[in-house]
């Protein structure tokens, strides 16, 4: 591996700066906020509470006297021609997530991804050109790998409807940075777990289902042998990649994935969760056919690119990560899920 270029200092860069955060009630919102609250940074979030979609008030629980939180939705022209006024940096996380639901509804994951990208994008371009946008981009934007680890050269071919308003919403950002001169980045990140993120549903990826049914005692359910790999990322971690690539601007213009190493078994990682929460079972079951179409199989990356341009590398260990994790949803898991906090029902599995 090449070695890691020299990280800016992130105190001296977000220090007095006004920062709009998008999704900003969300799992990774909400803990971009509070990295920038300690940072000294003046920082508006901007959350559309759209149910199911993962925003939580909770998630600013101890900061909330520090942030400005606006309730509005990003399709709203009227609202983000008000509120990207003034901004040194947008930090856009709002969108739609899950690959499940995408493939129910693809039009409301059109509008969301798409049309609201324009719209933010529309906004930056009358009322802040000076702006500098970091987009969160998707592993899915690929598709299932034709070699791996993947790299940023990796053929773009995604599986649903979700991999391909993430592609476009990715191009939108890029086309207005080389066209209008709006600095943006994106960061195609892969598998995010940490405090925060939405457990009432599987819809929006397996690692926070995991999590949740090992906290519980309950059972954990994996298709077929459980032998697909994936990597994954502290949400520490992502946090830093966003923000080092918000104030560098080497990253202007740029994509990079994010990358987790090594990568682990999903039944590896399961069973590691179940060890930490020492509670819980596995359970192989066999493949649904609609879910099997859009199954990528194993998926890692390298993140090799980011850390030679601008010195990101993950920093958390799996392990600690989900120690870390686990503990914070013992003591919290009723801010995230309907209904009593523990159980032991068997639930839909998960890929």
């Amino acid at each position: 591996m090449s070695a890691l270029a020299t990280p800016i200092d992130l105190a001296a860069a977000f220090a007095g700066k006004d920062v709009l955060v998008t999704g900003g009630l969300g799992f990774l919102g909400s803990n971009v906020a509070r990295r920038l609250v300690a940072l000294g940074a003046r920082v508006t979030v901007l959350d559309s509470m759209i149910p199911g979609y993962g925003g939580n008030r909770f998630n600013l629980h101890g900061i909330e006297d520090a942030v400005t939180v606006n309730i509005a939705d990003v399709r709203d022209r009227s609202a983000m021609d008000y509120l990207i006024r003034g901004r040194d940096y947008l930090i856009n996380l709002a969108g739609q997530v899950s690959h499940i639901d995408s493939m129910k509804d693809p039009f409301t994951d059109l509008d969301i991804n798409c049309r609201s990208q324009l719209s933010i994008l529309e906004s930056c371009r009358h009322f802040n050109r000076d702006v500098k946008i970091v987009f969160a981009g998707s592993r899915q934007q690929y598709g299932r790998p034709q070699y791996l680890p993947v790299d940023e050269a990796h053929p773009i071919r995604p599986v649903d409807v979700n991999g391909i308003s993430k592609v476009a919403g990715e191009w939108y950002h890029l086309l207005y940075h080389d066209v209008y001169g709006i600095r943006a980045t994106s960061l195609r990140l892969t598998n995010t777990y940490g405090a925060g993120q939405l457990l009432r549903h599987n819809r929006q990826g397996f690692v926070g289902w995991f999590i949740r049914k090992a906290v519980e005692g309950a059972t954990i359910q994996l298709y077929g042998d459980g032998s697909q790999q994936r990597d994954l990322n502290h949400v520490d971690d992502v946090v830093e990649a966003l923000l080092l690539a918000a104030a560098d601007r080497r990253a202007d213009g740029r994509i990079y994935n994010l990358a987790g190493t090594p990568p682990v078994s999903l039944r590896e990682l399961a069973e590691s969760m179940l060890r930490i929460a020492g509670r819980g079972r596995l359970e192989l079951v066999p493949w649904p056919p609609e879910k099997k179409a859009i199954d990528i199989g194993s998926y890692f990356g390298t993140a090799e690119l980011i850390g030679r341009e601008i010195g990101w590398a993950p920093k958390v260990a799996l392990q600690d990560g989900l120690e870390r994790t686990i503990r914070y949803y013992e003591r919290h898991l009723a801010r995230y899920v309907d209904g009593p906090q523990f159980g032991g029902a068997t639930e839909e599995a998960v890929p």
